[in-house]
């Protein structure tokens, strides 16, 4: 799959996540077979493009290409202007974002709130597209809610209006992220229009993807929330696709190092302070499906990390927590009562 000049390979895409695809998290997912990775969400109003938030978000120093960066806004010349500023800041591919349910982005009638208004949809997309000489790309729902389904409009507006390529989450706006994907819609879209179009939603493991590639037509998956504390996710769906066959799961010392790797960027990228605070959630995430011990063991491991004010205790905490899986042995979580 190509979106430009860049090809996309292999065709499993890290979604853009607000808290979640920061710069380390990204680097670590294209380290681990992600074809592409997109930035979270950044503001499209200048005011805030200079807030310590906004700089780690548009930080792009060292990251492998192509660096895709999503910007979100309802005002044309705000967005066009919003590419351009990205660009001029490392942006390779600029990428829309209509799909955020969050509730805070659609009252502002961002996200996918501007699904609704369809005219106002193209006016933007064409303004970014006119804006900058890099690919721009779109993320949509099916529509806003079961009885407004309306993705396939957007879809052909899109690409009339010169968008390189289109990811569609398979649930309404209203859904937000509960039920499950449907994917006729994104089939039904696939089908009608001649650039690539990227599958998202429910995208778990690699017979999943498969099937949804199958299923759909589509040029790529891409995979949010499943990726949380299963980085290595992106290599087993690229290994599945190219062979038909699964990936060995990684070892518990592999895990323990990707997590310890991952936990230094965080401190280095945001300062000890902020590094350790954000940590957490990935610590949850990594520690959350680890079948070797007790939902008990588990529950106390993050109780204890998350009283780690420094980042030399977080990462002997965690250190000493996986030592003793790779052991075989439970770990000693004292401390934690």
């Amino acid at each position: 799959m190509r979106i430009g000049p860049y090809e996309i390979a292999p065709r499993v895409i890290l979604a853009p996540m607000a808290g979640v695809t920061d710069k380390p998290f990204r680097v670590l997912c294209k380290q681990l077979g992600a074809g592409l990775c997109v930035s979270e969400m950044t503001t499209s109003d200048p005011r805030f493009w200079h807030t310590a938030k906004s700089r780690h978000r548009m930080d792009h120093d060292g990251e492998p290409a192509p660096i895709s960066v999503q910007i979100a806004g309802t005002v044309p010349e705000v967005m066009a202007e919003a590419a351009r500023y990205n660009v001029d800041h490392g942006a390779q591919i600029i990428d829309i974002n209509m799909g955020c349910p969050a509730k805070k982005v659609c009252n502002a009638w961002a996200g996918s709130a501007l699904m609704r208004d369809e005219a106002l949809v193209a006016r933007i997309l064409e303004a970014v597209v006119d804006a900058v000489d890099v690919p721009v790309t779109l993320k949509i729902r099916t529509g806003w809610a079961a009885d407004q389904r309306n993705a396939l409009t957007i879809a052909r507006i899109a690409e009339a209006a010169g968008i390189a390529a289109l990811t569609v989450h398979g649930r309404t706006r209203d859904q937000q992220y509960t039920g499950v994907a449907e994917y006729d819609t994104i089939a039904a879209i696939k089908s009608s229009l001649a650039i690539p179009v990227i599958a998202n939603g429910d995208i778990d493991s690699p017979g999943k993807a498969a099937r949804v590639l199958a299923y759909t037509g589509c040029d790529a998956v891409m995979v949010g929330r499943a990726a949380q504390g299963r980085p290595w996710i992106f290599r087993e769906i690229a290994h599945y696709l190219a062979t038909g066959e699964n990936l060995a799961a990684p070892t518990l010392a592999e895990v323990r190092d990707v997590l310890l790797g991952h936990l230094e960027h965080l401190h280095a990228f945001y300062g000890e302070s902020s590094g350790v605070r954000i940590a957490r959630k990935h610590l949850g995430w990594y520690a959350k499906d680890r079948p070797e011990h007790s939902d008990e063991q588990r529950a106390a491991f993050r109780a204890v990390v998350n009283r780690a004010e420094d980042a030399t205790s977080q990462l002997q905490l965690t250190r000493q927590y996986f030592d003793a899986l790779v052991a075989g042995v439970a770990p000693d979580l004292r401390t934690a009562a």
